[in-house]
C-alpha cells in the first residue's frame, strides 16, 4: 500500500523557522531577513514540506537540486526572485544546494499600513516557481541594494521610526520587482506567443468536443493547469501581450462560438446556451447583450 504523503509543516511564527533552520533568533519578530548559507541544518534535517503563515521573497541562485512551490518545480540556474504568500506549500529537494538571501515579513508587520491591503495587488506572490522572476545583472544589483538598506535597518536599535523606513524599503522592493516583472513579460513575447496560440487550441478542442455541454463554460484555473500555469501568471501574461486578462479571452471566445451557431444552424437559444456550457440562458443571453450591445435573437434576426 502506497504510504500517504506527510502533512505540511506548519510554521506560524518567524522566530520558529528560525530556530528549525538553525539560525539565531531574529533581530525583530515580524520581519527577517536570512542569509541562506548561514542556515545550520540541511535539507535532510528539515520536513519535507511547509505551510508559512508570513510572506517569504527569496532571491536564490540553486547550485544543485531542485526547489518546489504549489505543483512546479524550477532549477535556478541563474538566479531569480521567488515570491510566497502566506499558507503557500514550499518543498525543497532532498539535494537542493544554493546560495541568497530569504526576507521573511509576517502579515502583523504591515497590518496597520496600506501595504497591508495593497499588497495583494501585487500577482507575483500567486506564481509558480517556474515563473520566478528572472533578474538582468542591473536589476540583480538594484535588488541587492535595496535588500542591504532593509539588511542596515534591521541592525539598528528599533526606535518610533524603524517600521515606517522597513515599510517604504518593501514597497521599493515590490514596485521594482513589478516592473522588472512587465519587462520580462516583454522579452518573453515570443513565448507568450506561443502560449496564447496554445491556449487558443485549448478552448476551441474543448468547445468542438463536447466539453462545455457536459463540463460546463471553460474557467481560467483549467486553462493555467492545461498550460502549466498558475492561474495569476497567466492572466497576467495575457493581459500584458493583449490588454485582455485569461477570464475575457474565454468570455471572447465563448461570444465568438455562439455568433458561429446562432448564424449557421436553427439550434434554439437555450440549446446554444447549454452547448458553450451554460446551466442558465439566461446567464448566457446577459452576457452575450454585454459584450455586443444585442440579445442572441436581435443578432440572429439582424444577421438573417
Amino acid at each position: 500500500m502506497k504510504k500517504a504523503p506527510a502533512a505540511p509543516y506548519k510554521i506560524d511564527s518567524i522566530t520558529g523557522l528560525h530556530r528549525l533552520l538553525g539560525l539565531p533568533s531574529p533581530l525583530h519578530p515580524l520581519i527577517s531577513l536570512i542569509d541562506n548559507t548561514k542556515i545550520a541544518v540541511t535539507v535532510g534535517q528539515l520536513p519535507e514540506t511547509f505551510l508559512l503563515s508570513f510572506y517569504k521573497i527569496s532571491y536564490k541562485k540553486l547550485l544543485k537540486g531542485k526547489i518546489g512551490y504549489g505543483q512546479g518545480y524550477y532549477d535556478f540556474d541563474e538566479g531569480g526572485l521567488v515570491f510566497t504568500a502566506p499558507h503557500q506549500i514550499i518543498s525543497v529537494d532532498e539535494d537542493a544546494e544554493f546560495f541568497g538571501v530569504t526576507l521573511l515579513i509576517h502579515p502583523d508587520f504591515i497590518r496597520n499600513y496600506n501595504l497591508a491591503k495593497s499588497i495583494k495587488n501585487y500577482g507575483f506572490f500567486n506564481y509558480e516557481a517556474n515563473e520566478a522572476l528572472h533578474l538582468s545583472e542591473k536589476e540583480r544589483i538594484t535588488i541587492q541594494e535595496v535588500l542591504g538598506h532593509i539588511n542596515k535597518e534591521l541592525q539598528n536599535p528599533i526606535d518610533d521610526f524603524s517600521q515606517d523606513v522597513l515599510i517604504s524599503y518593501l514597497e521599493v522592493l515590490l514596485n521594482y520587482s513589478n516592473r522588472f516583472y512587465k519587462r520580462q513579460f516583454i522579452t518573453r513575447k515570443a513565448v507568450n506567443h506561443d502560449l496564447l496560440s496554445r491556449m487558443e487550441v485549448l478552448l476551441n478542442s474543448y468547445f468542438e468536443s463536447q466539453n462545455a455541454l457536459n463540463r460546463g463554460v471553460p474557467t481560467v484555473e483549467f486553462l493555467a493547469e492545461e498550460l502549466n500555469l498558475s492561474p495569476r501568471y497567466l492572466s497576467d501574461m495575457l493581459r500584458s501581450l493583449t490588454g485582455q486578462n485569461a477570464q475575457q479571452h474565454i468570455h471572447e471566445k465563448l461570444i465568438e462560438k455562439a455568433k458561429e451557431k446562432l448564424s449557421t444552424t436553427r439550434l434554439t437559444i437555450s440549446e446554444i446556451a447549454y452547448e458553450l456550457g451554460f446551466e442558465h440562458p439566461q446567464s448566457f443571453s446577459k452576457l452575450f447583450k454585454i459584450k455586443t450591445k444585442q440579445s442572441p435573437l436581435e443578432f440572429r434576426t439582424s444577421f438573417n
